[in-house]
């Protein structure tokens, strides 16, 4: 059985039981120093809300144009509201690939417009699932500045945003929180931790060559290592009511949501519900935050055997976690635990320029149609194109860098398609028992790989410049030091215990004392 590293908590959900707490503590000698106050139950809310795109809708996850043709299972928000009394903070889930700017500063107005949880206390973290809507890569009228040319080659060849769909995720987005907020009330929290460590897998490798390939393949020869970590740590976080039904959960975990089962899907995230409201039951809602994976996917290049086909490779990942969730939400003991406090910064930061010459050709390439040229030297010049023209208007990108406390867990959130290695850095850097880092979050920056991926010896298409990703080298351990600071701002949240056993006051149980008998 896989080890798991649990924050055991004291159970304080029955009335009964605080009873017995208190006269516990009266009954202590004068002389004995007054324990410390215990945090008060928080009131925690949650909620969902459907935001499945209609058939025929773009499927986003790609440099180009795809259709949805087929439903497998519905896309959501899931909405958690933290509150101790003083702060309240929301922890958003949604079934998307990402979550541009503008739509989160739009959902945080209308949120704080609705119930008054400040905007930056609002956390909305894409699962980046390759089967939901199109909320992004190119919003309306993004590219309106530029040449015929670009418009052409940004609207008509690339992924983009649905208006209508766009609307109704920003409408659902506000009213799962809004939902949630109302819905709060006492709860006991327990925050744990487990293992996952067969279905997630670094996806990039040193070659013979000298360079680093993405998905070289099974079986390639020219394979030498693998290049990066793992991050097979479950986070879970999850709110008992008063008569001790689970409420919800926030489940953290590093793997790309792209096994994409087939049709419009949440992605593995179905089945990871599905695993956790099998055991608790179906009104469970479990909020998925993605920890850093943007190197990480479910495909094993090392792997000697046919991976599964999609709908069984959905199946595999969700229901392992979930599982896993599950085995972290049994092993918790529920109690009181605080504060609730948040704390977020905003870094500016450079983009890759590319050059003047490599835009020339890059441009020349794209007057031809893509049918007549190669496929990946077309698209990839494209998204040169639409770098430049992007840069025309914002040289520099403002990325924002959040942090939000519950009790002795923090979630670390950045918009980028962030390297595992960084999430794994945030968690050596903070000061609190239970770090988990949420990447797509707030926004998008694209791909922000490590400087050795962008140095001599790297490579993989995650390095290439594109419209999508172009940060400088060191944008990675700017993110990643700007989390760590925001971490140690806060004071972890003391992580009770359960009782210690009582002295041991002599006699054995009489039954298990006994010697053997053989005749």
């Amino acid at each position: 059985m896989r080890s798991i590293t649990i924050c055991v908590v004291r159970s304080l959900l029955l009335v009964a039981a605080l009873n017995v707490a208190a006269v516990s503590l009266t009954a202590e000698p004068a002389a004995s120093p007054a324990a410390p106050a215990a945090p008060a139950l928080l009131k925690v809310g949650f909620a969902e809300r459907d935001i499945t795109p209609e058939v025929g809708m773009e499927q986003p996850g790609g440099y180009g144009k795809s259709y949805h043709t087929k439903l497998h299972d519905p896309c959501k928000v899931r909405a958690s509201v933290w509150d101790d009394g003083t702060t309240r903070a929301a922890v958003v889930g949604i079934d998307a690939l990402l979550i541009r700017r503008e739509t989160v500063d739009a959902v945080r107005r209308g949120i704080h417009q609705r119930c008054g949880i400040p905007a930056t206390h609002i956390l909305i973290g894409a699962s980046h699932s390759h089967s939901s809507g199109p909320v992004g890569m190119v919003l309306p009228g993004e590219f309106d500045h530029a040449s015929a040319q670009v418009q052409d080659l940004a609207y008509k060849q690339s992924s983009c945003a649905d208006p209508k769909y766009l609307a109704q995720v920003e409408k659902q987005l506000i009213e799962a929180v809004v939902a949630a907020d109302a819905a709060r009330q006492p709860a006991a929290v327990g925050v744990g931790k487990g293992m996952e460590n067969q279905v997630a897998f670094n996806r990039r490798f040193r070659m013979k060559n000298g360079l680093t390939a993405t998905h070289p393949r099974q079986g390639n020869p020219d394979i030498v290592e693998v290049a990066g970590p793992t991050d097979p740590e479950v986070g879970v976080i999850g709110a008992w009511s008063a008569d001790g039904k689970l409420l919800g959960c926030v489940v953290n975990f590093a793997c790309h949501a792209t096994t994409s089962p087939g049709g419009i899907s949440a992605n593995y995230i179905c089945y990871l519900e599905q695993a956790v409201r099998g055991f608790f039951g179906p009104e469970v809602v479990v909020v998925f935050t993605a920890g850093c994976c943007g190197d990480i996917t479910q495909v094993d290049n090392l792997s000697p055997v046919v991976g599964p086909k999609p709908e069984q490779w959905a199946k595999l990942v969700g229901g392992r976690v979930g599982a896993e969730a599950v085995k972290v939400l049994l092993t918790v003991e529920p109690g009181p635990v605080g504060p609730v406090a948040v704390a977020l910064k905003t870094i500016n930061v450079g983009r890759r320029i590319p050059r003047p010459e490599r835009v020339k050709a890059c441009i020349d390439i794209c007057s031809k149609p893509l049918a007549q040229s190669d496929a990946t030297e077309w698209l990839f010049a494209k998204e040169i194109v639409l770098l430049d023209a992007v840069i025309q208007k914002q040289p520099r990108v403002d990325v924002e860098v959040q942090a939000i406390q519950i009790g002795p867990a923090v979630f670390v959130s950045n918009p980028a398609e962030y390297f595992v290695e960084y999430g794994l850095g945030i968690k050596k850097g903070s000061p609190f028992p239970f770090t988990f880092p949420v990447e797509l979050a707030n926004g998008i920056v694209g791909y922000v790989p490590t400087e050795e991926a962008l140095g001599p010896h790297g490579g993989g298409y995650e390095t290439r410049l594109t419209y999508y990703s172009n940060l400088e080298p060191t944008a990675g351990t700017q993110i990643m030091n700007a989390g760590i600071e925001l971490a140690k701002t806060l004071k972890p949240g003391t992580v009770p215990t359960r009782a210690k056993a009582p002295p041991y006051r002599g006699g054995a149980w009489t039954y298990g004392a006994v010697p053997p008998e053989l005749n």
